[in-house]
């Protein structure tokens, strides 16, 4: 690189570090871009990209694996050039290719810390809505909850329109009603208000089904992605999810709640049924340890219908048996490095105890119900 090159480089880097010092350090930064600087990005470049039919997320992720394929490849011949003393051949080639890549890596630091690290820093969503919450809750509140819950998810299953083998009907558009939802519920809240792009389908949907993943948030193209594959019941949920993290809540329970309040919400029955199906494991799993897993106590509240179970499902048998087919790696594998990786990057970002922090969407919506009660402001 040239000397202004150099110093540019050098400029751009000293941002993205003074940035992430200044969001490790300073919670009030946090919350003052995203309130005023994030919703820019999704407004202006999350506007273009939405003009896209399919994910542009998806295609840069792929062209980002082949970059870095490329460079160690490059790295190899590099190697065995100079062994071979034909170094020459190849030295402005790689030259020009490795500056490029440093460019480009430095560009991907920069839209990380603008469009994700800076997220995690901010105030939370109970924080700036419901204020700090110390106490612990009771086993009654909790039973209270659960059975709440599971009394919905009784209720709705029983109005569903359905197909002649019980799946699910669903004849709207998915994805307007996700964005009108999620701007119902920015009536209420303010920092979920404003533009939301359309959730788009990922190609990919069969690997994302072996990660166990519903949905992606694109911090390159300021996308919400969704697995097509998933079955219908999981959609609403997810597609509002992916929006919450498009509105700066970047934590996963804090994805969760809102995907839920937003779905519980709506009109359609599709999503407030998705909304409530959302959370019931969460919430059945934390009871049943609650009761000390005894078997006998857990069967004395209302029980889950079994038409509710069989809608609880993340893929469809028939899915994961054509996925399993044609699948190039096994699925546990693809399940055991995502879980990793997602853990990891969770605790990279300030969250100690990783992965585990999807869980705590029980608490906000104890939280949640604490303040307001039951069938009041979830009703629409």
């Amino acid at each position: 690189m040239g000397k202004t090159r150099w110093k540019v480089y050098g400029g751009i880097l000293t941002v993205v570090i003074a940035l992430n010092i200044a969001a490790w350090n300073s919670t009030a930064f946090c919350d003052w871009y995203i309130r005023t600087v994030f919703p820019i990005w999704v407004s202006t470049y999350g506007r273009f990209t939405g003009l896209f039919p399919f994910s542009v997320g998806e295609i840069m992720i792929v062209l980002g694996v082949l970059l870095v394929a490329t460079v160690i490849l490059l790295g190899v011949v590099w190697l065995a050039a100079a062994v071979a003393d034909r170094w020459k051949k190849l030295k402005g080639f790689c030259r020009v290719y490795y500056q490029a890549f440093a460019w480009i890596l430095l560009g991907v630091c920069l839209v990380m810390t603008l469009n994700c690290f800076i997220l995690y820093h901010g105030s939370t969503f109970s924080e700036k809505y419901f204020g700090a919450d110390t106490r612990e809750y009771t086993l009654e509140e909790l039973t209270a909850l659960r059975n709440f819950v599971v009394e919905q998810c009784n209720d709705l299953c029983t109005q569903m329109s359905r197909n002649e083998d019980g799946s699910i009907i669903y004849t709207g558009d998915m994805g307007e009603m996700a964005r009108a939802a999620m701007l119902h519920l920015g009536e209420t809240y303010d920092n979920l208000g404003g533009y939301c792009p359309k959730p788009k389908p990922l190609y990919s949907s069969d690997f994302m089904c072996q990660q166990y993943m519903a949905g992606y948030y694109f911090p390159f193209s300021m996308e919400a992605n969704y697995n097509d594959v998933m079955y219908i019941m999981n959609k609403p949920a997810t597609f509002c999810h992916e929006l919450a993290h498009l509105k700066g809540y970047i934590y996963e329970d804090e994805a969760n709640f809102i995907g839920y309040l937003a779905c519980v919400q709506s009109e359609d029955l599709c999503f407030r049924y998705s909304g409530y199906l959302s959370v019931l494991n969460y919430i059945d799993n934390d009871f049943y340890d609650a009761v000390g897993r005894d078997r006998e106590r857990y069967l004395q509240e209302p029980a889950v219908l079994q038409q509710v179970r069989a809608d609880d499902v993340f893929v469809t048998q028939e899915e994961w048996d054509r996925i399993e087919k044609k699948a190039l790696l096994d699925t546990e594998v693809v399940d055991a490095i995502s879980d990793s990786f997602i853990d990891a990057n969770l605790k990279l970002n300030g969250i100690p105890d990783g992965a585990i922090s999807y869980s705590r969407v029980v608490k906000l919506l104890l939280q949640y119900y604490d303040i307001h009660g039951y069938g009041t402001p979830c009703d629409p």
